[in-house]
This record gives C-alpha cells, sequence and structure tokens, in this order.
C-alpha cells in the first residue's frame, strides 16, 4: 500500500497593519520551516514503520550471544562417550560425563600421574572423565550442567529473524546475522558462507536432525568468527566425509563425523560424539 500525503490548506490573514509592520521575508520564512518540520515528520514515520519488527543482530550486535559457562573448556563434551577412529586430531580438552574414562575409546589413553586426567597423541589438551581422581568429577558435573543450561538458553531465544529460512535447506546462502527457526530437519548439501563482523553472533535453532554432505564447506566472512555461532539441534548431527563446519554444535542427541570432517568451534553433546579421522579444532578467544 502506498503513503498518502495530506497537505492542510492554510488561510492568512493580512491586514493593512499588518503586512506594513512585519518584514516581508517572515511570512514565507515560517512557511517554509513549517512545511520543512512536516515534511520531516513524515518522513521519521516511513522510517519508523519500515523498521519496525527489526531486531537482527546488525542492529545490536552480541545480543545472541549463548554463555556456555565451564562447557566452554572443552573442544568435545558428551554424556555417553567420546570415541574417534585414528587418526582424528583434536585442539583443546576432551570430556565425558557421568560415563567413565572406559567411554574414551580409540584414544590410547595414557595415564598421569596424579589420575585427575589422561592423554592421547590425537589430543592437544587433556582429557577428563567422571572417575578421574578429584577435582575431576566435580568439575565434569559443572561443565555438563553448564552444556544443558545453554541448549536450554539457545533453543529457547524468542526473538526470531528467519523463520524455516530456505526451508530448512541451506546449501549455497549467505547466513547474516540473527536468530534461525526451523521446525524440521536443516541440510547444506552445497557450499555456504555465514557473514558477518566479528561481534555479530547466529543461533539456528533445529527441531530435527543438522547434517552437511561430504565435501561440503562452510565458511566465514567479513569478520565471522565461529565462537559466535551456535547451532542447537534437537536432533543428530551428522558431518560428511571431507567436510568442513563452524560454530557451536550443542546437540541433545548425538554428533558423528565421518571421515576427513573437521569443524572450528565445539562439540557438545547430550549422548555421544563419534570421530572418524576427523578434526575438531576449538575457536580461539578472538579470531
Amino acid at each position: 500500500s502506498g503513503v498518502v500525503y495530506t497537505l492542510t490548506p492554510r488561510t492568512h490573514a493580512r491586514s493593512h497593519a499588518h503586512v506594513k509592520n512585519s518584514p516581508p521575508q517572515q511570512p514565507t520564512m515560517a512557511r517554509a520551516s513549517s512545511t520543512t518540520a512536516t515534511i520531516g515528520f513524515v518522513l521519521l514515520a516511513l522510517v519508523a514503520t519500515a523498521t519496525a519488527g527489526r531486531t537482527l543482530s546488525d542492529n545490536n550486535p552480541g545480543r545472541n550471544s549463548i554463555n556456555l559457562g565451564t562447557a566452554a573448556d572443552f573442544a568435545v563434551l558428551a554424556k555417553s562417550g567420546v570415541s574417534t577412529v585414528p587418526q582424528s586430531i583434536i585442539t583443546g580438552d576432551v570430556g565425558v560425563s557421568p560415563i567413565g574414562q572406559a567411554a574414551l575409546t580409540g584414544f590410547a589413553l595414557k595415564s598421569n600421574s596424579d589420575g585427575i586426567f589422561t592423554e592421547s597423541d590425537q589430543v592437544d589438551g587433556k582429557l577428563y572423565a567422571a572417575d578421574n581422581a578429584s577435582p575431576t568429577p566435580v568439575k565434569m558435573t559443572a561443565a555438563i550442567g553448564d552444556m544443558e543450561t545453554a541448549y536450554s538458553d539457545a533453543a529457547g531465544r524468542l526473538n526470531v529473524d528467519f523463520n524455516e529460512f530456505g526451508s530448512g535447506e541451506l546449501g549455497s546462502k549467505t547466513l547474516a546475522p540473527g536468530v534461525y527457526k526451523f521446525a524440521t530437519n536443516v541440510g547444506i548439501a552445497t557450499n555456504t558462507v555465514i557473514e558477518g563482523s566479528e561481534d555479530d553472533t547466529w543461533i539456528f535453532q533445529v527441531a530435527g536432525k543438522l547434517s552437511i554432505a561430504g565435501d561440503v564447506q562452510v565458511t566465514l566472512a567479513g569478520g565471522a568468527q565461529a565462537k559466535n555461532i551456535v547451532w542447537v539441534a534437537a536432533g543428530a548431527t551428522e558431518f560428511g566425509a571431507g567436510s568442513h563446519f563452524e560454530g557451536i554444535v550443542l546437540g541433545a542427541t548425538s554428533a558423528t563425523f565421518k571421515t576427513g570432517s573437521s569443524i572450528n568451534g565445539r562439540v557438545l553433546v547430550q549422548t555421544a560424539a563419534v570421530l572418524q579421522v576427523a578434526t575438531v579444532t576449538q575457536p580461539a578467544d578472538a579470531e
């Protein structure tokens, strides 16, 4: 619908005395000033109408950030186990709880003298489990609790910017900052770009499964940072062979990384993480 401008006629009483005593330019200037003010008001109203309802992160950087708490201490964190088909490469710590060290499979664990953690040639960091020596059990309980809190927070954000974007197919898209909500599965069948500034944030709320096809790449542009991108999935997440992914994965179930797949981010899931010759690199504090 168009905008209708209504001009209100004005009647000026012009007595001889008034004309004689008033400087010739004042009435003209007053009319010009009044017209300018009216136009300015209309323009402001139009801008307000055009921007009503816009709540994207580029207007409010960081509004969608998710506090991971102590779960951010881990590159991979799971409740029922983490397995690897060697040789995977993990940069950052690995943790499992409430299950014990037996659920860290394929890592060829090396014991630490104080028993607080273990090590592996596949992990540039430490591996923690609920049955390690104190204070690890307390540390792991806190991390799992923080992961679950972060999941609920991310999944529950209500100010949605993009509803059912691309009908759940994100391939060949450029993804702007904001909150994305999907009622079913989300797939990435072709290369995708996440573009925004270093302060912008993204939340992808997925009610079903999240998957990326083999050899498909998710890349960042414009200064976007993996630590500011959260994928919260109620279903399983799967990363195809040779694929590359960006962001924090908060999963209610499992995450499976097939041969040669990689992620710049974190894998924080409430069942199991399966790595098949995969690479997981935790995001730097300032990329």
